[in-house]
């Protein structure tokens, strides 16, 4: 495995400071992003698809520096009924040209969420049963059968157009797929170009043990982000795992995301990475740091510090 790094998390800096900074934190990989959620802050996806010359300056920043786009990231939902979702979805297919265009093989991004119904106007996350009311089974099924897998077939067909390899989808909360179960759900119906960009943080609050989600998908794990959560002593025993706080109340929150080894310690990194490498992965690792409870600076030192300690090599 190799560190790269989710290249939002250092947005305030220009392309190339940027690029700078993590050569000096010895980051041999960029997991750049395009769109969706993201301002995209390195990558002026617009005009790298109307420029070849603007492409080539673009990848010798990167490249001269020793380094390589471990990914493109267009992290949204395309699948909202709205502006946002005719927005995500037209920033996901230029992700997938401007990947074409530079050579990237691998998309990292979302299932999206769709509504519950063709009369809904936003998303609708159903996860807690479908046993009551009944109707929600119904919701379910027009969710996957009517939205998400027709438009994941579609998009399946697109990206081969665009010599893309791998979709690796973020087991995040509110999206259609969201753990090992849902992933293969996708997978099943549209092949496997759809894999799990493996996310421990997330399965965690959620009540998970990723390293027996590392298990269980094997070859289906098309990514991985170096990213870490903290179960809040006191909160969470009293609240429980779901937690409608923003994110930046992290004194109050159940739960927060923190730098890597500030959540599990160095030993579980080391078995969550082992397992993973013997489940067949051996790609790019991303820190995707998103500690509020820190400056940036410090957060992403002291993660990177505890990735490459704990990766297997």
């Amino acid at each position: 495995m190799q560190l790269s790094f989710c290249t939002d998390s250092l947005g305030h800096l220009a392309f190339e400071q940027m690029l700078d900074r993590l050569l000096e934190l010895d980051v041999k990989g960029v997991e750049m992003t395009t769109g969706g959620w993201s301002p995209a802050p390195h990558v002026p996806t617009a005009a790298l698809l109307e420029s070849a010359s603007k492409r080539q300056q673009f990848l010798q920043a990167i490249e001269s520096r020793g380094m390589t786009i471990a990914a493109l990231n267009v992290s949204g939902n395309p699948l909202d009924p709205g502006e946002l979702g005719q927005r995500h979805k037209q920033d996901t297919e230029n992700a997938l040209r401007l990947a074409g265009e530079l050579g990237v093989k691998k998309i990292v991004m979302m299932s999206g969420l769709p509504p519950a119904s063709p009369h809904d106007t936003i998303p609708n996350w159903i996860t807690y049963t479908v046993s009551w009311p009944p109707t929600l089974k119904n919701c379910l099924d027009y969710q996957w059968n009517e939205v998400a897998i027709p438009y994941w077939q579609g998009l399946v067909e697109q990206a081969r157009t665009n010599g893309v390899e791998k979709f690796a989808l973020e087991n995040f909360s509110a999206m259609l797929v969201w753990n090992p179960e849902t992933l293969f759900r996708l997978r099943d119906a549209v092949g496997p170009m759809v894999g799990l960009n493996l996310d421990p943080s997330h399965l965690i609050w959620m009540g998970a043990d990723p390293i027996a989600a590392a298990r269980a998908l094997g070859p289906a794990i098309h990514h991985c982000h170096g990213k870490d959560v903290r179960l809040e002593r006191g909160l969470v025993n009293v609240n429980g795992l779901l937690e409608t706080r923003p994110v930046d109340d992290v004194a109050n929150r159940a739960w927060n995301y923190v730098a890597v080894g500030c959540g599990q310690d160095l030993q579980w990194w080391k078995a969550f990475f082992s397992v993973v490498r013997m489940a067949g992965y051996n790609d790019w690792v991303s820190l995707e740091m998103e500690d509020l409870t820190m400056s940036v600076d410090a957060g992403v030192t002291s993660s990177i510090a505890a990735l490459q300690q704990t990766i297997s090599r």
